[in-house]
């Protein structure tokens, strides 16, 4: 049988306690699981270009040529589970570890890999806490400068049967990076963002919403004014980043939806001076008809953002409205429609 070595990036994943899952309900978890795989899983592989390696009832393998790519499926993967378990019980909640490591790997003529690179990788999902993702020194240095996580540095780390200790760096999914001091303003300076790093993920997107509200802001758009509540007395920026809406007559793409709103309000609430509303307060108008002047007054915000995802087999739409909650009008609206795989690039 040939072989083939190659250097890849090895993502490992489980999910934590299954067997207890299973004994509670085994015909509901490989339900949710299946679910899982075909609505969630599997498409944020094929979107950032992962092979299966093997799947092991409860678990998967996945090669990557890039660590960035691994990363990002393993975050987008996260962050779709903790909406998903949103609202249940901890002892119905599906959660998974993942460990990530880039390294040396051998490649069985029947697409099977084997080798250190797929050892260190799995003995580090078998340490992340629940929702968490392991990154061995090698993988993390790849992805450092990208990440706007939190990171928790565990140092030298023995795993089991690995010779020499690992660096193993954890990131905590949900968990923003603290934000870095912003450097003095210079001439010049004053239309460009001011947050620091943007998430990966929808962050391009967040990013061009972002630009345009400190161009407004330097053009003299809004002076604030409304409700007596402090923050949005000041002359900054105010705004409610609403729920956007599902389109795609699959209600088991609101993750997605919801994924593009809480990144969106993340970076938005970094910019310097910023008051914006809490994504837990702007879901409690999901689904609901509400104007927006209406919410801009109960809010105490001059702007409301919204829009709406269309996502099917190979492309995704997002549409955007920035909307002036004094006067109702639209101040700006796009529309971004790209091939799942370009997603990032958006």
């Amino acid at each position: 049988m040939s072989e083939t070595r190659k250097i890849a990036a090895i993502l490992v994943a489980d999910v934590v306690g299954y067997s207890r899952l299973a004994g509670a309900d085994e015909d509901r978890t490989l339900s949710r699981l299946r679910g899982l795989r075909s609505d969630l899983i599997d498409p944020a592989i094929a979107a950032h270009h992962g092979r299966v390696v093997k799947r092991t009832g409860d678990g998967i393998l996945i090669e990557f040529r890039s660590v960035v790519n691994a990363v990002r499926c393993a975050i987008e993967v996260q962050y779709g589970l903790i909406e998903r378990n949103a609202g249940l019980p901890p002892e119905r909640r599906i959660e998974f570890r993942v460990g990530i490591h880039l390294g040396d790997v051998v490649e069985e003529s029947d697409g099977d890999l084997m080798g250190d690179g797929v050892n260190i990788a799995a003995r580090l999902e078998g340490i992340a806490e629940p929702g968490a993702i392991c990154l061995s020194e090698d993988a993390y240095r790849q992805v450092k400068g990208r990440l706007d996580l939190a990171v928790a540095d565990l140092g030298p780390t023995q795993l089991k049967n690995i010779a020499e200790p690992i660096t193993v760096y954890a990131l905590q999914v949900g968990v923003p990076a603290e934000a870095k001091p912003a450097s003095p303003a210079t001439p010049g300076d004053q239309a460009k963002p001011t947050a620091a790093k943007w998430r990966l993920g929808f962050a391009p997107l967040a990013a061009g919403f972002a630009a345009l509200l400190i161009l407004a802001a330097a053009s003299g758009w809004y002076l604030l004014a409304g409700r007596s509540a402090k923050p949005a007395d000041s002359a900054h920026l105010s705004i409610v980043v609403l729920p956007f809406a599902n389109l795609s007559g699959d209600a088991s793409q609101d993750y997605f939806a919801d994924g593009i709103t809480e990144n969106l309000t993340t970076d938005l609430s970094r910019l310097i001076g910023s008051f914006v509303i809490a994504r837990n307060t702007a879901f409690t108008f999901k689904g609901k008809n509400v104007d927006a002047k209406e919410i801009g007054k109960e809010l105490g915000v001059r702007y409301v953002l919204e829009g709406s995802v269309q996502r099917d087999q190979g492309r995704v739409r997002v549409s955007v409205q920035l909307i002036d909650a004094q006067s109702g009008g639209h101040l700006w609206a796009d529309r971004f429609d790209k091939p799942l795989a370009d997603l990032f690039d958006m």
